[in-house]
């Protein structure tokens, strides 16, 4: 869906969340073989159950590329990704959990390398379907300023 949006069309605090995705076993093997991070902590179940989370656990790689792709359903032309900060696996993501992210306008703030544009901060939460903060980061973004 497209939605058109200027910097100045941006709200402090306005928050939308995603539908959710359910994690799978076949996602957890597809990202290591993807990633080449065959590490223990993700596909051997004997080993875990060695650990403190006793399962075997997705890919904080995963975690974010499943969250973010969860807020993938809108399209601005007047904005493009700046990049992502502060991003943190406060708990685990096992098979079998539910995930959903929310977003909200966390700041605007100006650009001082370009005029033409400010920066929104959207801060981006995934939390599994217990309530558990799975991944927090903080996406921004270069909007356009509608009178650049």
């Amino acid at each position: 869906m497209e939605k058109e949006q200027y910097f100045e069309d941006y709200v402090l605090n306005e928050a939308r969340v995603t539908l959710g995705r359910t994690i799978t076993e076949t996602d957890i093997v597809f990202h290591a073989g993807h990633s080449g991070d065959f590490f223990p902590h993700h596909v051997d179940k004997e080993w875990c159950k060695t650990q403190p989370f006793g399962a075997p656990i997705a890919h904080g790689t995963m975690t974010f590329a499943i969250g973010i792709g969860l807020t993938a359903t809108q399209i601005n032309p007047r904005a493009f990704t700046y990049g992502y900060e502060r991003l943190r696996f406060p708990n685990p993501v096992y098979a079998g959990d539910t995930i959903t992210t929310t977003v909200t306008i966390g700041a605007l703030e100006e650009d001082p390398k370009r005029p033409a544009y400010g920066r929104v901060i959207e801060v981006c939460e995934t939390k599994n379907h217990d309530g558990k903060t799975v991944m927090y980061c903080e996406h921004i973004l270069l909007a356009e300023r509608r009178n650049a």
